[in-house]
């Protein structure tokens, strides 16, 4: 984590707890190191506002405001991590953060507790109820005496979904809208596979929302903030079967909604349909700036709004980070992109937004690049898989003998680093992941030349298993020269019968998409491929007899056959590509 923000993001929550005199002599040093332009008023806010809905219920709202004469623009936050009143620790810290700096530039921000959490009437059930409640809190600010008819929505994970929800329905004073670390079908992201949960994502985020039933003393509470304090408390849960009670362990009751999902767990189930709000971007009128990062939860996800979107005719914007879900860090380039593209559609100063509407980081080279679409240009390299564990653009030799591996989902092979929602998501050294006898990796020699790959790797396999059902992993990391393998990006496939491309002696030809990427191997470097069975607790682990996904329990261990010779060509193909942009030097401030 980058120390020049986190000084930043604590200092403002001891200044919140210390009253606002504390933080008003803070403000314009904190606008001048995340590069906004000066603080013009002082803030104001009114807590406890109750927001009627059409069904008699109402929403707790708060309303952040500047303390001076004149008409100002509205911003609408809908969250279901409370509100500065409550006891929410760090998420009602971090959610403040960015409207703090809004309201000191010259907007209204209204911050709404969405239905059934904290001060909020109402069964909490998430994803269902934000399209009909969003619409009624827009209805509401409209008939405010400060309301100037111009709003914009803003908001990340979460936060950001509760945007897409009300987009397409968005009256004409709706104008702009910032979705960041999120997804349009966020639900489906639950299952990254068909009857696939993703475990670490679902049951840390019912731990964050909801907490264990009995209230846990204030260290409790402390340590449960902490990534080994979570991992520690989570850890029986992500090794129960079956699936179905794990919302009991982690709460310590169980959760009607938590079970729904695992009677419905295919991204395709028309159970998901109503609250996939992808199938209403042809309708969407809103200039929208999407923001993600490479190791966020949502990239994959996040990347194919924006084409999805481009398909339906907008031109969104889009910046991409080195950063993980859970790097506070995002909140600084949340802030700086959401302020220049609110002063861009909600009062018409559009000075602030850069020239190229696509901003990404690419990490190796350490740069910003910008550039006018994603992916870029790029050519397939196809570094092939050899029985010497080598990997190179040379084709495999005619006769080969395959590598072998034993997968046990009693012991499955886990997920270190990555896109998890655990502190400890992001980049990290493999190397203690790849000492594990069921994890095979492939490398290059040392690179002659940098290889800058930009965009959706991805790898094609011949395997044959001893079960119909199993998963498949594929992992690309940077080794540097002093040996510390970097994971970049990942993916899967899980196989039920008949899935694959059945070959004449048996085996199977499956390809596995990689979630998009962007780095500069080195000279020197190395590329490094990963093949195994396994990624726990970010994806459930497959138990091998075909069970459903939340009653399963029955535990069956696979022996997999990786083949790689001229008759099973497998290969790793990259995007290389040597188009540059604008290249600026590197701002600590925007990754952790």
């Amino acid at each position: 984590m980058n120390r020049t923000f986190k000084t930043l993001l604590f200092a403002t929550t001891a200044a919140t707890a210390a009253g606002y005199a504390a933080y008003k002599t803070r403000r314009q040093w904190i606008g001048r190191a995340l590069h906004l332009p000066d603080a013009r008023y002082d803030v104001g806010v009114e807590t406890h506002l109750r927001i009627p809905l059409p069904d008699g219920i109402s929403l707790e709202a708060e309303h952040y405001y500047p303390l001076a004469e004149g008409s100002f623009p509205t911003i609408l936050v809908r969250t279901p991590y409370g509100l500065s009143t409550d006891n929410a620790r760090l998420n009602t810290a971090v959610g403040n953060f960015p409207a703090q700096r809004f309201v000191e530039r010259g907007y209204h921000v209204v911050v709404q507790s969405v239905r059934g959490r904290f001060g909020s009437e109402g069964q909490w059930v998430p994803f269902f109820n934000e399209a009909a409640d969003g619409r009624a809190a827009l209805d509401w600010i409209a008939q405010q005496p400060w309301f100037n008819g111009s709003l914009g929505l803003f908001g990340s994970s979460y936060v950001g979904y509760t945007q897409w929800a009300i987009a397409a329905d968005a009256p004409p004073y709706v104008k702009a809208m910032v979705p960041s670390i999120t997804t349009a079908n966020l639900p489906a992201s639950m299952f990254p596979a068909d009857h696939t949960l993703g475990l670490d994502t679902t049951g840390r985020w019912t731990l964050v929302t909801l907490g264990p039933s009995d209230p846990p003393s204030a260290l409790q509470q402390l340590w449960l903030t902490t990534a080994q304090g979570q991992d520690q408390y989570l850890a029986e849960a992500f090794q129960h079967l079956p699936l179905s009670e794990i919302d009991e362990l982690i709460t310590g009751r169980p959760l009607d909604y938590f079970r729904d999902w695992l009677e419905h767990p295919t991204r395709n189930d028309p159970h998901w349909q109503p609250v996939d709000f992808r199938r209403t971007f042809a309708d969407i009128k809103l200039p929208m700036h999407l923001i993600t990062g490479w190791y966020d939860l949502f990239t994959r996800y996040q990347l194919e709004d924006y084409q999805l979107l481009k398909a339906a005719g907008h031109r969104p914007y889009l910046t991409v980070g080195p950063t993980s879900h859970v790097s506070l860090s995002n909140f600084g380039t949340i802030t700086q992109e959401g302020l220049a593209w609110f002063d861009a559609y909600l009062k018409n100063d559009p000075s602030h937004l850069r020239q190229h509407p696509v901003r990404i980081f690419v990490m190796g080279a350490q740069q910003w690049r910008e550039m006018d679409d994603f992916p870029p240009p790029s050519q397939v390299a196809r570094y092939f898989l050899h029985s010497d564990r080598q990997l190179t653009l040379d084709q495999p030799a005619a006769v080969s003998a395959p590598d072998r591996y034993i997968y046990d989902p009693s012991n499955p092979t886990p997920a270190l680093g990555g896109p998890l929602l655990s502190f400890a998501a992001g980049p990290h050294d493999q190397r203690a992941l790849e000492s594990r006898s069921d994890v095979i990796t492939y490398t290059t020699d040392p690179l002659p030349n940098d290889v800058e790959v930009i965009g959706h790797p991805r790898v094609e396999l011949y395997i044959r298993s001893t079960l119909a059902h199993t998963d498949f992993v594929a992992r690309l990391c940077d080794v540097p020269p002093d040996g510390r393998s970097i994971n970049l990006c990942d993916g899967f496939v899980r196989l039920t019968p008949g899935e694959g491309e059945r070959q004449l002696d048996g085996s199977l030809k499956i390809t596995i998409e990689l979630w998009p990427t962007a780095n500069c191997f080195l000279r020197g470097h190395r590329i490094r491929l990963h093949v195994c069975s396994g990624g726990h607790p970010r994806w459930s682990r497959n138990l091998g007899a075909g069970e459903p996904l939340g009653t399963g329990a029955t535990l069956q261990g696979a022996e997999q056959t990786i083949y790689h010779d001229q008759t099973h060509p497998a290969v790793l193909q990259l995007p290389v590509t040597s188009w540059w942009s604008d290249v600026e030097d590197i701002d600590l401030l925007q990754f952790a």
